[in-house]
């Protein structure tokens, strides 16, 4: 899967965020320390996704 990460310089150091990927944002003070967070943020993200997706269709088949 390929993903589009966005990064921006701004006071204080770095924001980042994935396009495709709603809620994946982070934030450091330098850009390696930012894609790191993000990379972080981003696992999290799609395992939450992924959990939902299992609850939904538990939900579905029942």
């Amino acid at each position: 899967m390929i993903l589009t990460a966005v990064f921006k310089k701004v006071r204080g150091g770095y924001v980042g965020f994935v396009e495709e990927l709603p809620g994946a944002n982070a934030q450091g003070r330098t850009l390696a320390q930012t894609r790191a967070n993000l990379k972080e943020a981003v696992a999290l993200v799609r395992a939450a996704n992924r959990t939902l997706a299992k609850e939904s269709e538990r939900t579905l088949n029942d």
